[in-house]
């Protein structure tokens, strides 16, 4: 029998072995960090516990969870908690080789046993197909395919050069049919739930689909970027180009831009509509640096449903749609007024 000094000695060795291991582990393990400080932030606790609900309620023995619930609770927590969170916790970074604790963590932050994973999976073509019927799904893949657009003369990757941009268009796909995830694999690979079997004359179009998630250089470097640090440059917003303008028509230019001011905030008054993530994501994103003022002007936070009324928008008709576009318009005609302004009358 070991005596009681002994024991106790035994058991503080023990402590003493997991308190020197614990902190080494923490600092590796970089998504377990950024999961502790979302509990830290009331708006992140707030938004993940939503989500996880939904998405780990079972409803009955067939189905582990209700899938719409919890796209619905996902969509909520990647427009409502900022992004230093959210990210922390999607695009956190992981030592080589580690496949047991944060690459794993990092995959199950969705929950993806019920947000994406399936009983079957479909051709990606297929999948596509459907995501174009919701009009929240097409407008979001859009903005994926335009913003996170490899470039292999880029030195960051992405034609468009913004790592912000990607990042947003990606996690906007979370809660949607095109949901996509981490695949289990060592490094970052991403895939929605599809594959190009069955694809018939079609293969070379779905592997091409496909590899925008699983082989894109720009959404790679994205991810790396932003969960190293690495990325301060990229994510900070270009100085605006303040062109010149001469002394007589100065008065002009002021005059017609309290015009536009006007005009975009009968624009932002006329409702709802999803057009207004094509304008508002890249805001969304650098409210680390922008303006609250004028993002909550200008871009209200709307909370988007794929079911019901937003469904019957991809069947309205032209003189409806039109309308979601007004905004994208204005700003387009703003634009060209203000050049044409600016240029001096012989």
């Amino acid at each position: 029998m070991i005596s009681e000094p002994n024991l106790k000695q035994k058991l503080l060795s023990h402590n003493v072995v997991f308190h020197q291991a614990e902190p080494a582990s923490t600092k590796e393990n970089n998504c377990l960090s950024a999961a502790k400080a979302c509990n830290l932030n009331d708006t992140c606790k707030k938004y993940r516990s939503a989500y996880i609900n939904p998405c780990t309620s079972r409803v009955s023995t067939s189905e582990v969870c209700n899938k719409r619930k919890c796209h619905k609770a996902l969509r909520q927590f990647f427009d409502k908690v900022p992004p230093k969170h959210s990210y922390g916790m999607l695009f956190c970074s992981c030592p080589a080789g580690d496949q047991t604790a944060c690459v794993e963590r990092r995959r199950q932050t969705i929950v993806p046993v019920c947000s994406y994973e399936d009983k079957d999976k479909p051709n990606c073509l297929s999948l596509q197909n459907t995501c174009k019927t919701n009009y929240i799904c097409r407008s979001r893949l859009a903005d994926f395919l335009s913003n996170c657009q490899p470039e292999a003369g880029s030195i960051s990757g992405c034609l468009l050069e913004n790592y912000a941009n990607c990042l947003l268009s990606y996690s906007g796909l979370i809660g949607t049919v095109m949901t996509p995830n981490y695949v289990r694999s060592s490094g970052i690979s991403l895939s929605p739930w599809c594959d190009c079997s069955s694809s018939g004359n079609s293969k070379s179009d779905c592997d091409k689909f496909a590899e925008f998630f699983t082989n894109n250089r720009c959404l790679r470097n994205a991810i790396k970027a932003f969960g190293n640090g690495t990325d301060v440059g990229v994510w900070q917003p270009q100085p605006p180009i303040q062109p010149t303008v001469e002394p007589s028509t100065t008065r002009r230019g002021k005059a017609w831009t309290n015009s536009v001011v006007d005009v975009l905030t009968d624009v932002s008054q006329l409702g709802a509509n999803s057009d207004s993530y094509h304008i508002c994501g890249p805001l969304q994103v650098q409210n680390l640096v922008s303006n609250q003022t004028a993002k909550a002007a200008f871009c209200p936070n709307h909370q988007l449903d794929e079911s019901g009324t937003l469904n019957a928008i991809a069947g309205s008709s032209p003189s409806e749609l039109n309308s979601l576009h007004l905004s994208t318009l204005v700003l387009s005609v703003a634009s060209t007024a203000l050049e044409l302004e600016a240029i001096p009358k012989g």
